[in-house]
């Protein structure tokens, strides 16, 4: 089950575990079952504060997870491995009293819950964003006696995702009704329990100093720009609704330069834990809703906090561009999607689209049709963009069609999930229809400069911030970088480099800015001209 690497890894993992913990499997005569029991043996083998029993928890195969002598609140319906490895991991050190690395004050709010919390996660193996709330979901039921928590793979109970329509995860069910979709950070999920929590945390926000150099975003620039700024030894904070970005998004990363290898999830932990590493101020689960200058630079967030600081990156990337045809709002989650690889596996067997003749595109309809009975790639123009290697993979497959010249006009459905889509054929203008199970959305991306739209800043006509060489935008002190700006090619080390560019420009126009004070001009480059 685990091979020798892997087992090594988990025996220096497992030495963190100070109380003795129970592993309770609850199967039957499945093959998945003997694959259960045999993983929680092979792990319960590698310490001796470990044992297993069995189980009698209400889906087979399970595994409950506790401190020794006590009730389970985690457990995992289906085999933990792949992406939920790690899931497995944390909750065995939690179980048996290793801390959190969370935010002290979260983990206290989170103890202080009221009210009985049971939830339940449906996830599918090769999601690369599922891990983030099942980790935790099963966080706050060891910090908390009244929550449970169990992961459920769709994969192995079927019956449950048709009954109850899951079709995109993670999906989070509590006290039986449907409490949330998609990725969710555990400051989020906290707060959409502690109603009182955002009016606390913006009062905190309020309170707040100036900064000298204050980052909008979580992504690979976000991050350099930080990390940059705070090694000048500026008043460095950075603001975002999650680290990240699209990275999290990204399963395999091959051209991220003396890494051959790495994944979305563990780059963004990456550039977190570096960023924290230079004591920048994080500020998480916000999201900038108007910038404008005065003497200094105000952010109002959503939350109604505003911020304050002499300089700012913009790094706020972009994200999937939509359709916006009929029928795709409706049904995204029911049969829309825009993550092969988090929502494939609940289209198995059946016929599916990719819209995009893109990279992206041409990818998912190659990893689609390993799941899918058949996929049907639709071009708007008349040629395909993606890289020639790609595309002769593509057209190798028994089950790709590939169609050009196509305008998606409408995706079906019956009210519960899609069950069809239209299409133009440019070429002729005659309407058709696919009937279809799924359709994956891949067009490109739209930048999240929404809210930049009367702030003063200059945009380009596809909503891209206009930037010179340093970073600069048409607004003094305000300087941007990644996705989000006109700078071309994006490419995660372009990000990057784009992100330190940015930070040392504000950094420039900070000290301009002070020679400015000092001598009394009206402008920052005048006294630089004069300090020369």
């Amino acid at each position: 089950m685990l091979d020798a690497n892997l087992k090594q890894q988990l025996d220096t993992y497992l030495r963190n575990i100070i109380d003795p913990i129970e592993i309770r499997v609850s199967g039957d005569n499945s093959p998945k079952s003997a694959e259960l029991e045999q993983l929680a043996d092979e792990i319960a083998g590698l310490s001796a504060k470990i044992e297993t029993h069995s189980g009698n928890g209400k889906r087979t195969p399970s595994m409950a997870i506790a401190r020794r002598g006590e009730a389970p609140r985690v457990s995992f319906a289906g085999i933990p491995l792949g992406h939920e490895f790690t899931s497995l991991v944390l909750a065995l050190l939690q179980a048996g009293g290793h801390p959190s690395k969370a935010d002290p004050e979260l983990l206290q709010q989170i103890r202080d819950l009221d009210g009985e919390y049971h939830f339940e996660t449906y996830i599918s193996l090769s999601c690369q964003n599922c891990p983030d709330v099942v980790q935790a979901l099963n966080l706050m039921a060891t910090l908390n006696p009244n929550i449970r928590h169990e992961m459920i793979d769709g994969a192995l109970f079927q019956d449950e995702v048709e009954q109850r329509n899951v079709m995109a995860v993670p999906a989070v069910y509590l006290n039986g009704e449907h409490f949330a979709q998609g990725r969710m950070t555990l400051e989020e999920i906290v707060g959409k329990l502690d109603t009182g929590a955002a009016e606390r945390k913006a009062a905190a926000l309020n309170e707040k100093d100036p900064y000298d150099l204050l980052v909008v975003g979580g992504g690979p620039a976000g991050a350099a720009a930080a990390i940059y700024a705070a090694r000048k030894g500026i008043r460095t904070g950075l603001v975002a609704e999650r680290f990240g970005g699209q990275v999290m998004d990204t399963v395999g990363i091959e051209n991220f330069i003396s890494v051959p290898y790495t994944e979305g999830p563990k780059l963004a932990a990456s550039l977190e834990q570096h960023v924290k590493e230079y004591g920048v101020d994080i500020i998480t689960d916000q999201r900038v809703a108007t910038l404008s200058r005065s003497n200094s630079v105000k952010l109002e967030l959503q939350s109604g906090a505003t911020l304050s600081s002499r300089s700012v990156v913009l790094a706020t990337g972009a994200r999937w561009r939509e359709l916006g045809v009929p029928g795709e709002a409706e049904y995204r989650t029911r049969g829309v999607a825009y993550c092969p690889h988090c929502d494939g596996p609940f289209f198995k067997g059946k016929q599916v689209a990719v819209i995009g003749g893109g990279n992206s595109g041409i990818e998912a309809a190659i990893d689609l049709a390993g799941i899918v009975e058949h996929v049907t790639v639709l071009e708007f123009a008349d040629t395909l963009r993606a890289d020639d290697v790609l595309v002769r993979k593509a057209r190798s497959m028994d089950n790709i069609d590939i169609i050009v010249n196509a305008q998606t006009t409408e995706i079906v459905g019956d009210g519960n999930r899609v069950t069809g889509l239209a299409y133009s054929d440019r070429a002729t203008g005659k309407g058709k229809h696919l009937q279809l199970a799924g359709v994956f959305v891949q067009i490109g991306l739209v930048p999240n400069t929404e809210f930049l739209q009367d702030s003063g800043v200059e945009m380009n006509r596809m909503g891209e911030i206009v930037i010179d060489g340093r970073g600069a935008t048409s607004m003094p002190g305000v300087y941007a970088a990644g996705d989000a700006t006109t700078v071309p090619y994006k490419q995660i080390v372009i990000s990057m480099g784009a992100g330190a560019t940015a930070a040392l420009g504000a950094f420039d126009y900070l000290i301009r800015s002070s020679v400015d004070a000092v001598s009394g001009n009206s402008q920052p480059e005048q006294a630089l001209a004069q300090s020369a």
